[in-house]
């Protein structure tokens, strides 16, 4: 398979406020919306999509899903994030295996773990693959 894109999309009776939370802190770009479907955009080729249940539809339980966003400067997106008003769930950190990262939440409690990558410790660096 050769697919051109993936993304993800949430069932949430949260839509217009999970819409709302990406557009306001994550800069997404609406490049759908009809009220009870959102598609959103990211950067380059990222996107997420949001829908309120449908008849006999059960909305999605996300507990232990968790979206990664690479930017080029996570301790910026740290200072912007915090001063706009969101909280962190996992502070600000390097990690041995190669980045550096925080976490904060979304409205359907998926957590966001923003990072930029950095070298890994020689602890890690046999697991990275070509």
């Amino acid at each position: 398979m050769q697919p051109t894109s993936l993304s993800a999309c949430i069932t949430t009776v949260h839509a217009p406020e999970s819409r709302d939370f990406y557009v306001k802190y994550f800069d997404a770009v609406i490049t759908f919306d009809c009220g009870w479907y959102v598609n959103l955009t990211f950067g380059k080729g990222a996107s997420l999509q949001f829908m309120a249940p449908q008849p006999d539809q059960p909305a999605c339980n996300p507990v232990g899903l968790t979206y990664n966003f690479c930017v080029p400067d996570v301790d910026a997106e740290h200072q912007r994030l915090m001063a706009a008003g969101l909280s962190a769930i996992m502070p600000l950190e390097d990690h041995p295996w190669g980045d550096r990262g925080f976490a904060v939440q979304d409205p359907n409690g998926v957590v966001l773990y923003i990072y930029s990558d950095r070298e890994p410790s020689s602890e890690f660096k046999p697991f990275y693959k070509s």
